[in-house]
């Protein structure tokens, strides 16, 4: 909703707007969160219908014409949309491309062939993580899966031993590293530099993803021992292929967006003039829509026509890389309808208060908020967008590198301990043949650590820089 928008919703509705206290705010805030809980976990309500409806009980609650709601709402999401849904969609193609091709089989073939003994959950930890940069979680998991399940085999290692590793790189970057849908809607919620932010993302993910993937699984393979379910070992794409592409061409692929994305940063520090031709070249290539567009164009011949493709199998490709996200993306949309109803009713203007007169610090209460939806609605995404908006105004006065820790804090806390209402909860338990209790032990824990960790690792940063 426009500035004048918002001065005629206060005009009409100075009860909702001007005058309502953080009591009647606070209560429309718990009220809306609620609706959204309850239809997710008990009703089972797609989140795109529950966000819809809890934005609507938000104002409502919050005494806001009603009409305006929906025009808040709207713009939200349309907005939103606009500014993540293409890069969520060339995030899809380059993914499908990848695994399809062959190309994420070729770097875990290749890695795998130099890794033995005490290297092999590093290994699976680099695998994970490098596939794991253009890839939505669920999709990693069933890609890496056959991987973990087979060195498991093979090698005779513990299960959790290898599999740990291979899912924290996974996670981190799901939950701390653009292009993932999660970190991009937050991104745009606070007006965040998308390079600062990928390069602090990078900078945390590593230590967090050390702790909570090799190190971690030490324990996590003493604590449940089993072996890999051998009926749970699928067919991997490439061996259907004649040939695959090679080791160099498709890790170049994978990197591209994120290199010309940092460099656009570096470049952005250094020079600091908007007139500056070579920075404003750099301006351009270094979007996040060129730079994933850009490595889509280049997946097509590096991956595609490397894996034999014809034109009208890399179109066919594309076409069905689509259809998955249609979800996705209206989960994030509306989870910008949300944030912008929650700035609408004044929500926003409420929580920089409360931030000021308890003396928290903006980080730790994006994360805390985080958390919470988090816990409740056991959706990594919906918890993103969710605290996003919330905190979307405290990043109004910060500085370019301080907007981005606040992405991260709400990355990691959008990851804090998976348990029963969170379907990757579930597909880690069948995939892995374990139980609940087994689950929560290995998993549940493993998400909490990277929380936590980059939760702090985000904190300390803010004090340095």
């Amino acid at each position: 909703m426009t500035r004048l928008s918002v001065e005629m919703l206060a005009a009409d509705a100075p009860e909702a707007i001007t005058s309502a206290g953080h009591a009647q705010l606070g209560i429309a805030v718990l009220a809306g969160i609620a609706v959204i809980v309850l239809l997710i976990t008990k009703f089972k309500l797609h989140a795109f219908l529950s966000l819809t409806i809890g934005s609507l009980a938000l104002g409502a609650f919050a005494g806001a014409p009603l009409d305006e709601v929906i025009a808040s709402f709207s713009a939200g999401l349309g907005s939103t949309v606009a500014g993540v849904g293409v890069l969520i969609a060339l995030g899809a193609i380059l993914g499908k491309m990848l695994a399809d091709s062959g190309g994420a089989d070729q770097i875990v073939d290749t890695i795998l062939a130099r890794a033995s003994g005490r290297a092999m959950p590093w290994a699976m930890v680099l695998i994970a993580s490098v596939i794991g940069l253009p890839l939505f979680f669920e999709v990693g998991v069933v890609l890496l899966i056959p991987v973990v399940l087979m060195v498991a085999k093979r090698g005779n290692y513990s299960l959790m031993r290898i599999g740990i590793p291979a899912l924290a790189g996974l996670s981190v970057m799901h939950g701390l590293v653009p292009p993932h849908p999660g970190p991009l809607v937050a991104i745009d919620a606070v007006d965040a530099n998308l390079g600062v932010t990928l390069a602090l993302g990078v900078l945390i993910a590593i230590p967090t993803v050390v702790i909570a993937g090799p190190l971690f699984s030490k324990y996590a393979a003493r604590w449940v021992d089993v072996p890999a379910p051998e009926r749970m070992i699928p067919q991997r794409p490439s061996e259907e292929l004649e040939k695959r592409p090679g080791f160099g061409p498709t890790l170049a692929t994978i990197l591209l967006p994120v290199v010309l994305m940092l460099a656009k940063a570096l470049v952005d520090i250094v020079i600091d003039d908007p007139e500056n031709s070579v920075q404003r070249v750099f301006d351009v290539v270094g979007s996040p829509l060129i730079a994933l567009l850009a490595a889509v164009l280049v997946g097509i011949f590096t991956l595609g026509v490397s894996a034999g493709f014809s034109r009208e199998r890399i179109s066919s490709l594309v076409e069905k890389s689509l259809a998955p996200i249609a979800g996705i993306l209206l989960i994030v949309g509306a989870g910008g309808g949300f944030k912008q109803t929650l700035i609408d009713t004044g929500v926003g203007q409420m929580i920089l208060d409360i931030s000021e007169d308890w003396s928290i610090p903006a980080l730790l209460l994006a994360w805390l908020i985080a958390v919470a939806i988090r816990l409740a609605t056991g959706s990594a995404t919906v918890a993103t967008v969710s605290a996003a908006g919330l905190v979307a105004p405290l990043a109004a006065d910060m500085s370019t590198t301080h907007a981005a820790l606040l992405v991260l804090a709400i990355g990691a806390g959008s990851l804090f301990f998976s348990h029963v209402n969170d379907a990757g909860f579930w597909l880690v338990k069948e995939y892995f043949g374990l139980n609940v209790g087994q689950t929560i032990k290995t998993w549940s824990i493993m998400e909490t650590i990277i929380s936590v960790v980059a939760g702090a690792l985000v904190l300390l940063l803010s004090l340095i820089i």
